[in-house]
């Protein structure tokens, strides 16, 4: 079994050089709500976590690290 661990998110938004700013508007999710998926006061839902992968061009399984119980 497995658990959602820390987001891992801004590692991809530096990797690819885009702000937080950058990602809100490529999803229309906002600022906000980005910043709180990176400090991990929320975890996304599937639907934005496809959204969020798609405009990074990665996996859905790569914006948390997965910790196995």
């Amino acid at each position: 079994m497995y658990r959602v661990g820390k987001c891992r998110l801004a590692e991809h938004l530096y990797s690819r050089g885009m702000t937080q700013t950058d990602l809100a508007i490529k999803t229309g999710y906002s600022t906000s709500t980005i910043s709180d998926y990176i400090n991990n006061k929320r975890r996304m839902g599937i639907e934005r976590a496809m959204n969020i992968s798609s405009a990074l061009n990665c996996s859905i399984d790569d914006l948390y690290d997965w910790v196995k119980e």
